[in-house]
């Protein structure tokens, strides 16, 4: 779940920088070989494939930020997060693609030839078995994408690059909060710290939805990254660019063909990247829960749905589309708009403003009643009316109403009321995705970051 700080490496490495301090910088990356001696890999493609990995490693760490972040507990010598990072070979776009740690995975004895016989594991058990080199091995058989280079990171690395950039803004609709990492964020915006950021991406007790879950958090955090990093200027400032670097490379490995002048090379590129310039996609899950003896459940991928995706990297084809989006992304909802019943009241001298709402909230998909009303008296901000059992509901609804107001009603019952008040200026469409359900879709790094007002 680390892997996220790796793509600091590739964001930061700033054309202001000279060789000769990156040259510094980069003896300081511990080496692994990590390709040695490997036989009958995928034919390249186009564009660059970094393949990032996050242990559970943490001697670096403090005692108190081991207490104050929960981070105790046997290291287990495994990748929790696994991810291909692909930049596209003009340099223009990056491709992010989590790979599920608890996938299906055949893979031969270690030590053994390509022909060896296979066994079936789960995908985070190849880097115990056989470290990077049988890693790397098996992410290639399963995806058919050579890949170039092998990022490592662990915790101390995360928590110091995230401090140095000064924090990392994440926006949340719903309360976010996990008794096994101690994150607990009510809805709204706010600015992590290394600490809590690293409880943010390893949270997988906050929903049903367990690993798909947290990866699509990290997905959302490595979007703020971005944004983070080529908006504060990091990236234009020598002395910033150092103190940031040097926070992550201090407990990064790394393959040994990856040295200065490919972080110069990334770097130049990237000093225009945008959370636009990126996308993120989780590889299809066909079945969940699958159930291998002696190993226990896996997830199983769509191989057809997986191969067209691996096939896009390979070919170097954007998953998105490349024409801008018109007007801000919708906003993420816990809450299907299809289940919320809404009746919308008029508390303005506005003639008609009610049936407006009405017909812009149904237009994002919720259950309006199609029957506007006039409210007692006017008010001077927009107020939603919900029965606390269906507050989850009612946030998804005010995600919808920016600015507007939560009203706590005992007893109202499962019908939402809305009353527009004078600072009512817009609806904002909504997008609800159920985080337990295999199908993942591929956002922009733009749909996910903070916008506007949270």
């Amino acid at each position: 779940m680390r892997a996220v700080t790796t793509l600091s490496v590739l964001v930061l490495a700033s054309a202001g920088i000279g060789h000769a301090v990156i040259s510094s910088l980069d003896a300081g990356i511990a080496r692994v070989d990590a390709f040695k001696d490997m036989k009958n890999r995928p034919r390249a493609g186009h564009g660059t494939n970094v393949l990032l990995v996050g242990t559970d490693g943490r001697d670096k760490i403090t005692e108190q930020e081991r207490r104050q972040f929960r981070l105790g507990g046997v290291p287990c010598h495994c990748t929790d997060t696994m991810m291909i990072v692909h930049i596209s070979e003009n340099r223009d776009r990056a491709t992010v693609v989590s790979l599920p740690r608890d996938s299906y995975a055949e893979v031969p004895t270690p030590n053994d030839d390509a022909s060896g016989p296979p066994h079936p594991i789960r995908l985070n058990a190849a880097y115990a078995e056989g470290g990077p080199q049988l890693t790397i091995r098996t992410v290639e058989n399963m995806t058919h994408v050579k890949i170039d280079h092998y990022l490592e990171v662990d915790f101390a690395s995360f928590m110091k690059t995230v401090d140095v950039l000064g924090g990392v803004k994440i926006c949340t609709t719903s309360p976010l909060k996990d008794s096994y990492t101690g994150l607990d964020l009510a809805p709204g915006t706010h600015t992590l710290g290394g600490g809590q950021a690293l409880q943010y991406v390893r949270a997988r007790h906050i929903d049903g939805a367990s690993d798909l879950g947290r990866m699509k958090r990290q997905q959302q955090f490595l979007a703020a990254l971005i944004e983070r990093a080529t908006s504060s200027g990091v990236l234009l400032n020598p002395m910033r660019f150092r103190d940031v670097t040097r926070a992550v490379l201090g407990s990064v490995r790394a393959d040994e063909g990856f040295g200065a002048d490919e972080l110069l090379d990334l770097g130049r590129a990237m000093r225009t990247f945008s959370p636009s310039s990126s996308e993120f996609v989780t590889v299809p899950i066909g079945q969940m829960n699958y159930d291998v003896r002696g190993i226990g459940s896996t997830l199983k991928w769509d191989q057809a749905r997986a191969d067209q995706l691996f096939t896009a990297l390979r070919d170097d084809k954007p998953l998105t589309s490349d024409q801008p989006h018109r007007g801000p992304a919708p906003t993420p909802v816990e809450v299907d708009p299809r289940q919320i019943r809404v009746q919308v009241a008029n508390g303005t001298a506005t003639e008609g403003l009610a049936g407006r709402v009405d017909t812009a909230l149904a237009a994002t998909g919720f259950a309006t009643t199609r029957q506007p009303v006039t409210a007692p008296g006017h008010v001077p901000h927009t107020e939603i009316f919900y029965d606390p059992r269906w507050d989850r509901s009612a946030r998804s609804l005010a995600a919808a109403l920016p600015g507007s107001e939560l009203r706590p009603t005992p007893g109202q019952g499962p019908l939402l009321k809305v009353t527009a008040g004078a600072d009512f200026r817009d609806v904002r469409k909504v997008r609800f995705e159920d985080p337990s359900q295999p199908q993942q879709n591929v956002l922009r790094g733009d749909e996910v970051v903070c916008t506007g007002t949270a």
